[in-house]
């Protein structure tokens, strides 16, 4: 094909989802010229899946794209029709928001902040081939001729490289929601030895709400008390809409079993593989055969839709059979598909071929984000493609890259899971990856990364000044309860008895059952600060000695983190080292000790080989250099 010039772009980012809006955002944000390449400009910011936004640790991430100055949170601020922080009853390290989005809304709101954000532009063309030069990114191709030039790359094609949906004995090639699929890029990756690997999701059906019967149902509210995911939002008053709980039977079971034969995951119609963490309900009933029911949640998509999403419902059976048990189910007795569930197959790549910043290890100025590098999820994404944006932006100005480490930010466990261990499945962020979970809260999150966000040039001055009011407010509450001795008047008011001893205010603070906000009104404080100063310093008081404990063990953590490995060393040369370890590590090129003991593969027996080779290394060098 005789391709015509295109244009000029510091920046070309392919794909319009929750990876490909944030990398496109940070790009254009920090002064690049960047381009946002769509199959469609109607499917930026679609939710193909639930219509949901946050969950466990994946409310974290969003939190964390908030701080360093991402989008996802203030638009789900915006558009969300119910909201509730989980896991309330357990520990703050995993309380996690989750919302329900207005799906439409969502993603009109995406859509005008693109729009409407200097130095980008939107076109809607399909990428086919990758322009490479030396080693080096040069720009990209579409299928209607045009050659695009640019310095830096960002793939975020999510689930639509040779995309597949599949329902039962019928299949056809597509990407999500009946939209048009990338069929060309795959074959190009290819043919620059990049390895791809084969996944697998789904989605549940979609229902009418007036054939729903409601009353059979148990509603489920949002919380009365609205917190943001967004630090910039404030308060917020709004309607929520109920979602509804029900379950499935005896009778569902029965026949998914009698039609188990005609799935295509148990056929082998399906080839890729599936999350672990979010099966499909013949998965469900074929591995769990001794659970009488399953939790099922309606979820409306809208205010203005008849739409009801029903989630825990994914399923690749065939249409009759979908419609034959679910109405088996409490209050769907006549329900009537708007949208039968469907399983897509997609290509991705094996993320060990990334450097930690997101760039390909052989191709110069070329990033991922998102479901490519195999992860699933709508905030897993936004967080990869922040840091991508980031990180493409920071090689175009030939500075050291951005890497959050693991006892930084989820997302940093998510970026050294990936890249570090890779995945052989869709990987999901829980909160039980993350090490460091106590000092990684989601209260935290803009202390933790809102300085990195203004040093990058992300966090604007209304941002900031948010950012350090209330970093302020809290170092300044907690010292005075720290060093305010606890009166006779206020112990018995709080706890029923007078003090035992000397005794601070942070002291009863660390009492069991007993709130900052008591603490304060006992005091006689007239001016609370935000309920969110509020738990931060009581969150901080309260569990001071495992955060302390955390912080040592991070120390102890950074050393390995701090020795650095050379990228070119043939490990082969390693006396002692196992064959094993020596084909990991030659597999992985790890950049420090830290990420070398996280392979698959090398123990600690090998890492301890590594420590003693390079310091004798590091001695005759320095040896060397005395003579």
């Amino acid at each position: 094909m005789n391709y015509y010039n295109g244009g000029t772009y510091d920046l070309i980012v392919v794909g319009a989802g929750h990876a490909g809006i944030e990398a496109a955002l940070a790009g254009a944000r920090m002064g690049k010229k960047t381009l946002l390449m769509t199959l469609n400009p109607d499917s930026i910011g679609l939710m193909p899946c639930n219509p949901s936004i946050g969950g466990t640790a994946k409310g974290h991430l969003v939190r964390e794209i908030d701080a360093l100055g991402g989008q996802m949170g203030l638009s789900i601020d915006a558009t969300f029709i119910q909201i509730k922080m989980l896991n309330t009853g357990k520990g703050p390290a995993v309380h996690s928001l989750r919302a329900q989005a207005d799906k439409k809304q969502y993603q009109s709101f995406m859509k005008r902040v693109l729009e409407n954000t200097d130095l980008l532009e939107i076109r809607m063309g399909e990428v086919t081939d990758l322009w490479v030069e030396n080693g080096r990114i040069k720009g990209v191709f579409t299928a209607c001729g045009a050659k695009l030039n640019c310095g830096a790359v960002i793939l975020a094609t999510g689930v639509y490289l040779k995309s597949r949906v599949i329902i039962g004995e019928f299949s056809q090639e597509s990407g999500p929601s009946g939209l048009s699929g990338a069929n060309y890029l795959s074959n190009a990756l290819r043919r620059m030895d990049i390895t791809l690997q084969r996944f697998k999701t789904g989605t549940p059906a979609r229902v009418d709400a007036r054939s729903l019967d409601f009353s059979k149902m148990i509603p489920q509210y949002g919380d009365e008390k609205i917190i943001p995911f967004s630090f910039l939002s404030g308060k917020i008053e709004r309607d929520q809409l109920p979602c509804y709980l029900t379950y499935t039977n005896e009778r569902t079971h029965q026949i998914i079993r009698q039609n188990i034969h005609r799935s295509p995951l148990f056929s082998g119609q399906i080839k890729g593989t599936g999350p672990r963490y979010c099966p499909s309900i013949e998965d469900k009933v074929v591995k769990f055969p001794d659970r009488e029911r399953h939790q099922i949640f309606i979820e409306p998509e809208g205010r203005l839709t008849n739409e009801m999403y029903i989630q825990g419902m994914s399923s690749s059976l065939p249409e009759e059979v979908q419609i034959s048990f679910y109405r088996t189910i409490p209050g769907m007795e006549h329900v009537r598909f708007t949208r039968t569930a469907y399983a897509i197959e997609y290509d991705c790549i094996d993320p060990q071929q990334l450097k930690l910043n997101l760039e390909c290890r052989d191709i110069a100025g070329l990033f991922m984000a998102g479901q490519i590098n195999g992860s699933s999820g709508y905030e897993e994404a936004g967080a990869q493609g922040i840091l991508a944006g980031i990180n493409a932006v920071r090689y175009l100005q030939q500075r050291e890259p951005i890497i959050l480490g693991r006892d930084q930010a989820y997302a940093g466990v998510l970026v050294d899971d990936l890249v570090t261990k890779g995945t052989r499945e869709p990987y999901r962020m829980m909160t039980s990856r993350a090490e460091y979970r106590l000092l990684l809260r989601q209260d935290n999150a803009d202390i933790r990364l809102c300085e990195l966000g203004r040093e990058i040039g992300l966090v604007d001055q209304k941002r900031y000044d948010r950012f350090m009011y209330k970093k302020e407010m809290v170092e300044s509450l907690k010292s005075k309860l720290e060093n305010t001795p606890a009166k006779a008047a206020i112990c018995i008011t709080l706890t029923g008895t007078g003090p035992n001893g000397p005794q601070t205010l942070a002291d009863i603070l660390r009492r069991p059952g007993i709130h900052a906000k008591e603490v304060l009104n006992a005091m006689g404080e007239r001016e609370l600060p935000d309920d969110e100063i509020l738990d931060s310093v009581e969150t901080e008081i309260k569990y001071e000695g495992y955060i302390e404990k955390q912080k040592h063990q991070v120390e102890q953590f950074r050393s390995l983190e701090n020795r650095k490995l050379p990228l070119d060393f043939d490990y082969t040369k390693i006396q002692g080292l196992r064959i094993e370890a020596q084909q990991k590590l030659q597999s992985a090129k790890p950049e420090n000790i830290g990420q070398a003991a996280r392979i698959s593969g090398v123990s600690p027996a090998d890492i301890s080989v590594l420590l003693i080779f390079f310091e004798k290394e590091r001695t005759m060098q320095s040896e060397k250099e005395k003579k």
